[in-house]
């Protein structure tokens, strides 16, 4: 009986050693941090008036893409587990798209695993980027023709462009559409990269992989009172999400939620295939300090406007570099996805994460409604951006 008491407890030894071990290691790297830096922020150039709520949704939703004839299209955020993935707004009423049978896996063919993200490119295609429960499925790239609503790209990333723990989280459209460009947040993996598209080709290339400038800094994040820490060892610190590009498709910008400065880089850089990953790495520009960030998106008069979460706050940085405020309102509840639409508005979806991260179905419901929201902040982008 001794001897065996002996070996429980030495299991149980084991066991605690072990438990205690992976904790430290989750914490050593994802957790720890301070608040993020405070910036000097300017007094809103517009008033609450100014934004409309566009619809009231049982779940939050996640992006936005805002066709030139006005068709809303929009995902359901993933972390809200819902069934329908992605949806039209239809006479105010979400309608999956592009039907129902994209909602739920099939065998047939392609389907919607955890849609986050999705745009509008100039050539009328609707482009959704599942990132595939975070490598764990099968990340895929997928373009529907507006004018018949069918599918007429289909890519699925290998493994060595988005394996396991890569988030493929947001991405910009060139001009011309012949080139998509990806900002992999890879929050479990925690190594953020740049995925450039090849259209034509088929071909996608993992660029910047686990460079400073696509990288997390050790801020933790607090929206509306709530630190989003995870048992007091994982913050959620996505590393490159926010990302936008030029009306010309010349300047990428980029960085990560908590990074406290907004980087770019020439598009034909990332298009250059003789550069080594260290020539790159140094032509990567510092743009202008930021606040936190989720969304970027750009006008046609190269202000990139920022949804700033831990401010309920959505700012823009002028060519001149300097941080704006447009507007900042509690109704914000953390601004995600921007899109502008046709006649200058720029709509904004507030997914509302610190009501849904690391929460029950209940809890989801009991902060419903979640938004959608439009304004008008003066200069006018290329709707589905």
């Amino acid at each position: 009986m001794r001897r065996a008491g002996r070996i429980a407890r030495r299991i149980a030894a084991v066991i605690l050693a072990v438990v205690l071990a992976g904790y430290g290691a989750i914490w050593w790297r994802h957790g720890g941090g301070g608040p993020f830096p405070e910036r000097t922020l300017t007094k809103p150039v517009l008033a609450d008036s100014a934004l409309e709520v566009v619809a009231d949704l049982d779940l939050p939703p996640g992006n936005i893409a805002v066709s030139r004839t006005g068709r809303i299209f929009f995902t359901f955020h993933p972390e809200g587990r819902p069934q329908i993935k992605v949806a039209e707004l239809v006479a105010g009423k979400p309608v999956p798209y592009p039907d129902a049978s994209f909602q739920t896996k099939r065998g047939d063919g392609p389907w919607f695993d955890t849609p986050l993200s999705l745009r509008i490119d100039r050539q009328d295609r609707l482009w959704v980027l599942d990132y595939g429960s975070h490598g764990a499925g099968t990340p895929r790239l997928l373009g529907f023709d507006l004018a018949t609503d069918r599918l007429v790209h289909d890519f699925a990333f290998p493994s060595e462009v988005a394996g396991l723990g890569s988030m493929l989280n947001d991405f910009q459209v060139s001009p011309d559409g012949t080139r998509i460009y990806i900002a992999d947040a890879s929050i479990f993996w925690n190594h953020g990269a740049i995925v450039v598209y090849d259209v034509t080709e088929k071909r996608a290339r993992r660029l910047l992989d686990g460079d400073r400038s696509v990288q997390a800094r050790p801020y933790v994040t607090r929206v509306q009172g709530r630190d989003m820490v995870l048992l007091g060892i994982f913050a959620v610190r996505p590393n490159v999400d926010s990302i936008a590009l030029d009306a010309r498709g010349e300047w990428l910008y980029f960085a990560a939620v908590t990074a406290d400065e907004l980087y770019r880089v020439r598009t034909k850089d990332l298009e250059d295939e003789s550069l080594s990953a260290e020539a790159l790495a140094q032509r990567v520009e510092t743009f202008a300090p930021k606040t936190e960030s989720d969304g970027l998106t750009m006008d046609l008069e190269d202000h990139v406007y920022l949804s700033d979460p831990g401010h309920d706050a959505i700012h823009w940085i002028g060519p001149d570099h300097q941080l704006v405020t447009l507007l900042t309102t509690p109704r914000l509840r953390w601004p995600d996805g921007f899109s502008f639409g046709p006649d200058g508005w720029l709509y904004v979806t507030a997914s509302s994460l610190h009501h849904v991260i690391f929460m029950g179905p209940e809890h989801i419901r009991e902060h419903a409604p979640y938004q959608i929201f439009r304004f008008k902040p003066g200069p006018e982008g290329a709707p589905g951006h």
